[in-house]
């Protein structure tokens, strides 16, 4: 049954389809993969706002809520929800449109995650000023 849920009307960090090197025989796609996928949506506003290096420190909470599939279109929307002295905490939130003859959107995943900026030497920065 088609869910009517719509995709996000906002920017996208990232877009992917899942292979069957990401699963298992069943085509269900690894958890560990999402999350890897889901570090790398968070990293992009963290990195943007930290002008430069970052490097997750936490991944405060991580919530899959239905299961993705190989053939599956992600598309993973990050967003700033807390800057201290050094750190960026990032909310991503994964929607799956299932590729089928109906188009079914449902939100997959969702996730919390704390990155640091860092230094050449990968030692803690202060971020930088906004304008």
């Amino acid at each position: 049954m088609p869910n009517e849920t719509k995709l996000p009307q906002k920017p996208v960090a990232l877009r992917v389809v899942p292979q069957p090197a990401d699963a298992n025989v069943h085509g269900d796609v690894f958890g560990g993969w999402i999350m890897a996928q889901v570090d790398i949506a968070g990293s992009i506003p963290a990195s943007r706002r930290a002008n430069g290096r970052v490097a997750t420190v936490a991944v405060n909470s991580f919530l899959f809520k239905h299961p993705v599939f190989v053939g599956d279109l992600l598309s993973f929307y990050a967003d700033i929800v807390k800057t201290g002295n050094t750190s960026v905490t990032i909310y991503v939130e994964v929607w799956a449109q299932r590729m089928s003859l109906a188009e079914e959107v449902v939100k997959v995943t969702e996730a919390t995650l704390t990155y640091v900026a860092t230094d050449r030497d990968r030692r803690p920065r202060v971020l930088p000023a906004l304008d």
